[in-house]
């Protein structure tokens, strides 16, 4: 009993000692709890104290607590020193600023490493007055690289019975461990039993920094085909988290046919016969499955998904089926369009091809062709429109109205749908010769002339051809039908005037037209002003080569007598008067041979001429 009194007796008076010291304290410490610096960014660490009632000098020493929490000083000042405990983690990196009462002093740390976020104290000793401490955590941050991510390139199948791989998503470098979540058109995904699952593989690189790894599997139905898939990272930074998004992808969803579209492609509208038609077919499934084309109960053989039909015809008619079989569920889904392949048969004329009336008769004929669609009728004559309709009549026949006549059959509702046919019309009766605009024909004799005869007629006239002289040659160059008789051309030799004619006969009848030919004779005149134009000329010619002939005769004796010189020194005179006298004498035969006489009449030899 007696011990156990002392024992509260000694704790009593202990506790009593320390709160009379702690009233009576005259250091007061205050700092933050923690600081937060990027990594390789600088820190400081503000220890701001209070010493009152107290002349004594300060002492303020710098801890820190390792990994292991073991506390090791770090720093160590006083009025007359400061230094950095040697052989330490921070010995080359820390600063101490700052002394001195109601101060404060500062701990700087350059080059922050992930090793120094550890908690630093500061110990402010006054001595006297006592001493206080305060401490402060150092949190160090690395933000990530920019996350990656990537999905699965094959396809994902609706029927697959456990949640299937969709993507990854990485975040490399990152201080403290970054989080990723996984959205789905802006909603986030969370781990569902059966349905999502999310799998993370954290790993601490050598640096310290972590990488966080994230597999998204999920059970997909089909409207996940329209669905974008993203990564969103979340990081702590200084004061706050910062968060990133990846690009967004999509994937690739299998499931099965439940219909399927058939339709005519090519040509486009409605479809005649001749053309090519392709039918498509599509399912409404993911991949598209194998095709099979059935036309009236016949399969045919098909380029995928497209069925090719040539030249059809209105035989083609009727329902084309496609068939596709579901690979995963062997099931069958059919769907089939109808086919109408528009027709036009040829063009049947009443009368048919020849028809042959008699003058002033009427004719009545019909152009029909059968179609499938409504028809329009157009009759031509020589390229042009004659009548319009599937009747065409001609009354009171004249030769004018023989001809082919082309009946065309279209259809207006459906471009380069046609038909033709053709009816030659001959009207019966006597030979008509087309008479010519020039009744008489002018040509310069031994020339030829070319005459032209056009007879009409049924049956075809024959035509001959005769001349006023009987001895004149006579050459048919051509000779051929025309739509409503015969044309023959004639080549004639002028040599007088003739009178050529034309005569045409058949069964019912003759024709003939003169041809008066007036021989033109060609004479050959002179012009007496190109005469005497050539005669003016001659002359000068003459007068041109006798002043030569004078001019070199002079300048010769000019050279004998020395008034030129031609290599001789000196100069000669020529303004003096020459007293020889030049004479020139003329041959009665008409030679020019010229003569130099001596001033005395004497004539010089030929050589010294």
């Amino acid at each position: 009993m007696a011990l156990r009194m002392n024992a509260s007796t000694f704790v009593g008076l202990f506790l009593l000692s320390v709160t009379w010291k702690a009233a009576w304290a005259k250091v007061e410490v205050n700092m933050e709890d923690r600081v937060e610096v990027f990594l390789g960014d600088t820190a400081q660490i503000t220890c701001m104290f209070t010493v009152s009632d107290s002349h004594d000098d300060v002492i303020i020493q710098w801890y820190m607590i390792t990994k292991t929490n073991v506390r090791s000083r770090i720093y160590y000042g006083d009025g007359n020193i400061q230094a950095v405990d040697r052989d330490g983690q921070f010995t080359d990196k820390i600063s101490v600023n700052g002394m001195g009462k109601s101060s404060e002093v500062v701990l700087t740390i350059r080059d922050v490493a992930l090793e120094d976020e550890l908690e630093f104290i500061c110990q402010v000793n006054g001595l006297s007055a006592g001493n206080m401490e305060g401490r402060t955590m150092l949190k160090v941050f690395a933000s990530p690289d920019r996350p990656n991510i990537e999905g699965v390139h094959s396809g994902i199948s609706v029927s697959n019975k456990n949640p299937s791989k969709i993507g990854s998503c990485e975040a490399k470098n990152g201080y403290p461990r970054p989080n990723i979540t996984w959205y789905r058109d802006q909603s986030p995904m969370q781990n569902t039993p059966g349905e999502v699952s999310v799998v993370t593989l954290v790993t601490k690189e050598s640096s310290g920094l972590y990488t966080v790894q994230s597999d998204l599997h999920l059970n997909v139905v089909k409207e996940d085909k329209d669905s974008f898939f993203y990564c969103e990272v979340s990081y702590l930074v200084p004061g706050g988290t910062k968060m990133t998004e990846t690009n967004k992808i999509n994937i690739t969803v299998h499931y099965p046919t439940t219909s399927l579209d058939v339709w005519v492609e090519s040509p486009k509208g409605r479809v005649k016969e001749g053309d090519t038609v392709e039918v498509h077919c599509r399912a409404n499934g993911n991949p598209q499955p194998p095709f099979t084309f059935m036309h009236n109960m016949q399969e045919l053989k098909s380029e995928l998904n497209v069925l090719v039909l040539k030249d059809v015809t209105r035989l083609s008619n009727g329902n084309i089926t496609c068939t596709a079989l579901d690979l995963d569920t062997y099931e069958e889904t059919v769907g089939y369009t109808e086919l109408f392949v528009d027709y036009l048969d040829l063009a049947v004329l009443i009368p048919k091809d020849t028809h042959v009336m008699a003058q002033g008769e009427e004719l009545m004929a019909t152009c029909n062709a059968l179609s499938s669609l409504p028809t329009h009728t157009e009759w031509f004559k020589k390229g042009e429109k004659v009548a319009e309709g599937h009747t065409l009549t001609l009354k009171d026949a004249v030769f004018d109205m023989a001809g082919t006549y082309v009946c065309v059959v279209n259809v207006p509702s459906l471009e380069r749908l046609e038909t033709s046919g053709s009816l030659h019309v001959h009207v019966q009766g006597p030979p008509e010769i087309k008479e010519s605009a020039d009744t008489v024909l002018e040509e310069v004799t031994e020339k030829f002339l070319n005459l032209s005869c056009h007879a009409r007629g049924y049956p075809t006239p024959v035509i001959t051809w005769s001349s006023s002289d009987e001895s004149q040659i006579l050459k048919e160059v051509s000779h051929r039908q025309t739509e409503d008789g015969v044309l023959s051309v004639l080549s004639i030799k002028v040599t007088s005037d003739i009178t050529a004619n034309c005569n045409a006969y058949n069964v019912h009848g003759t024709d003939s037209f003169p041809f008066s030919i007036k021989a033109i004779v060609q004479t050959t005149s002179s012009d007496p002003s190109t005469t005497e134009g050539s005669g003016v000329i001659i002359a000068v010619i003459i007068i041109c080569i006798l002043l030569l002939a004078i001019l070199g005769s002079v300048l010769y004796f000019l050279y004998k007598k020395g008034k030129i010189p031609c290599g001789r020194s000196g100069k000669q005179d020529l303004t003096k008067p020459n007293k020889d006298s030049i004479m020139v004498e003329i041959n009665n035969d008409n030679t020019e041979e010229a003569v130099l006489l001596g001033v005395n009449g004497d004539k010089k030899p030929t050589s010294e001429q």
